[in-house]
């Protein structure tokens, strides 16, 4: 080359020659940080370089030279285009006048790639174009950011459950891909602690990983198993030398693997739960970047093999709640069946001791008027024996007089107790309501409580006890599909239950009778009195039949039974009670206005 010669010089003389400015142009360059090739864009030749493009091609400026720019690129890019298209496109758009920071690969002497921003300045001379390239290795910039992007998603395919292969070969490939010529792989420990078992290694070849397959870990067996056994790196730069393979090379050496670094993978600082390994065909040691990659790659692995041992120690505590769910199931459904048994005893029970209660009560009850009538008809067969004996001897007029008497007054009583037994029989024949004997038909709630009331007045005219009907004007039309019988025999025992147990016989008090509509469905009666009231002990028995506190004074205990169940059975609704002590009680109906079908009994 020319000497150099100054910017100064050159400015002053017009007719420089070309090649003068190029040698100023080197001697411009050579300091520069930054990688820096000048070339012809017509031939494409190299016709200056810096020392910094010589140190990141690997090749000296005399072999620099003797170079095109396209020689520094592989034939194709890592996306598949071929490069010389690629530079063509950049130098057009340069050349049209587009300022653009492009990016591009090139290929170092000794193979490897570099990832690169050029920036392209043209630079037109007499003589020819020349183009200014400014090159920067983005290298370390773009793996960094791609590891940072791979541990992400190896991340998210934890966070989704993903299977541990899957997440583990990916984590492979992603530390492979940050490194020229490593081979990954990672190998979990059995369950008993003891045994190796392949985990992933996507790149190499399934027939290695089977021959570790169930080896025991130890203190020298080779990198994986001495890292596990250890619980510390072992780094193994030479596989063909190292004692730690002694035992192993023959397995290694067909796939020609010649340097292994194991790093034990940890749930905590006592469990490992298998190690981490990179492979490679050369004799190696680990560098700064090295390390950290295995750093990387031993707390991804950790975080994926933690997760699904967790995952399956859940699903093994989840089997083993449902085999207790089973169990503690099977053991409530016998208990239920057991409990279902003793239900339908006492149900039994109870019903034995209804009947009981029953035939006890249809006993007591027909047992006086039976009883009365059985004493008048045997006093009266006395009495007609001795009048037979008095005509044979001779019958005085004294005698008929007082027979006759006698027989009027055993004739009363023999009708008052014969007709208190037929009115008790029909009281027991209602404690079995059947629908089919009652007359279904329209019927209007107001017409039917008048009807009702006036002959309950009729009964209590005798009594310091009043009436009174508040009925809504709603309920004048015919607006019931029922039965008004059994419903006016319902409103009639009310009434007699308000005279026999809420007034003393001389005492005051008055009986309301009420009905309005609820809704469009449904009518309410009720049944009030302001006297003594029913003690809150008392309120739930009040159904149960020949249940009473006045039992031979006027009450039968039959009257609510019997109204409860036309209520609930024949007239299809509810019947409720509320009650004060000392300031009285209500009896409420709750009935639909169209009272259920009758059904034929069984």
């Amino acid at each position: 080359m020319s000497p150099p010669v100054n910017a100064a010089t050159s400015s002053m003389h017009a007719d420089i020659d070309p090649l003068s400015l190029q040698v100023n142009y080197h001697a411009l360059l050579s300091a520069s940080p930054d990688t820096v090739l000048l070339f012809d864009i017509d031939s494409g030749r190299l016709i200056d370089v810096n020392p910094k493009a010589c140190s990141q091609f690997g090749l000296s400026e005399r072999e620099l030279l003797a170079r095109r720019l396209i020689d520094l690129c592989p034939p194709v890019q890592r996306d598949g285009t071929p490069s010389q298209q690629l530079m063509d496109h950049f130098i057009a758009r340069v050349c049209n006048g587009v300022l653009q920071v492009f990016e591009a690969e090139f290929v170092h002497n000794s193979g490897r790639l570099i990832e690169c921003e050029l920036r392209l300045v043209i630079m037109p001379t007499p003589s020819g174009r020349l183009m200014h390239v400014r090159l920067i290795d983005v290298t370390r910039r773009n793996q960094a950011e791609k590891l940072r992007k791979g541990q992400g998603q190896v991340l998210e395919m934890v966070a989704r459950g993903a299977p541990l292969t899957a997440t583990l070969d990916q984590l492979m490939l992603l530390i492979e891909s940050q490194s020229d010529g490593v081979i990954c792989s990672v190998m979990l420990l059995d369950d008993d602690g003891i045994k190796l078992r392949p985990g992933a290694a996507p790149t190499l070849p399934a027939s290695y990983m089977a021959l570790l397959d169930g080896v025991a870990i130890g203190p020298d067996v080779g990198s994986c198993g001495s890292a596990m056994f250890r619980k510390e790196a072992v780094i193994v730069s030479d596989i063909s030398t190292d004692p730690l393979w002694a035992p192993y090379r023959a397995l290694a050496a067909p796939y020609g693997l010649r340097a292994c670094w194991s790093t034990p993978i940890y749930l905590d600082q006592q469990q490992v739960l298998g190690s981490f390994a990179m492979y490679y065909r050369e004799v190696r040691s680990p560098d700064q970047d090295d390390m950290r990659l295995i750093e990387v790659a031993t707390h991804l692995a950790g975080i994926a093999i933690e997760r699904t041992r967790r995952e399956r120690e859940l699903n093994q505590h989840r089997e083993h709640l449902e085999e207790l769910v089973a169990a503690r199931t099977a053991a409530l459904t016998a208990a239920l069946e057991t409990l279902s048994l003793t239900q339908d005893e006492l149900v039994r029970r109870d019903k034995l001791a209804a009947l009981g209660a029953l035939v006890a009560g249809v006993a007591h009850e027909l047992n006086t008027p039976i009883g009365n009538s059985l004493v008048v008809a045997t006093t009266m067969a006395e009495h007609v024996q001795q009048l037979a004996d008095g005509v044979a001897g001779g019958l005085r007029r004294s005698t008929l007089e007082n027979y006759l008497a006698r027989a009027h007054e055993a004739g009363d009583l023999l009708v008052r107790n014969l007709h208190r037994a037929a009115k008790l029989v029909t009281t027991f024949k209602q404690l079995a309501v059947d629908r089919t004997t009652s007359q279904r038909r329209d019927f209007s709630v107001a017409e039917l409580i008048e009807e009702v009331a006036l002959p309950l007045r009729i009964a209590i005219r005798q009594r310091p006890v009043s009436v009174e009907l508040s009925i809504a004007p709603a309920l004048n039309a015919p607006t019931m599909d029922g039965y008004p019988g059994p419903l006016s025999q319902v409103l009639s025992n009310l009434f007699e239950n308000c005279l026999v147990h809420a007034f003393a016989p001389d005492g005051h008090g008055t009986i309301r009778i009420a009905a309005w509509p609820v809704g469009e469905d449904q009518v309410s009666i009720s049944v009030a009195d302001d006297g003594a009231g029913i003690a809150p002990e008392l309120a739930d028995r009040v159904y149960d039949p020949f249940f009473t506190t006045r039992l031979g004074s006027g009450g039968s205990g039959l009257g609510l039974h019997v109204a409860h169940n036309i209520v609930s059975g024949v007239l299809g609704g509810h019947i409720a009670l509320h009650s004060d002590v000392g300031r009285g009680s209500c009896f409420t109906l709750l009935l639909p206005r169209v009272a259920p079908d009758a059904k034929a009994p069984a």
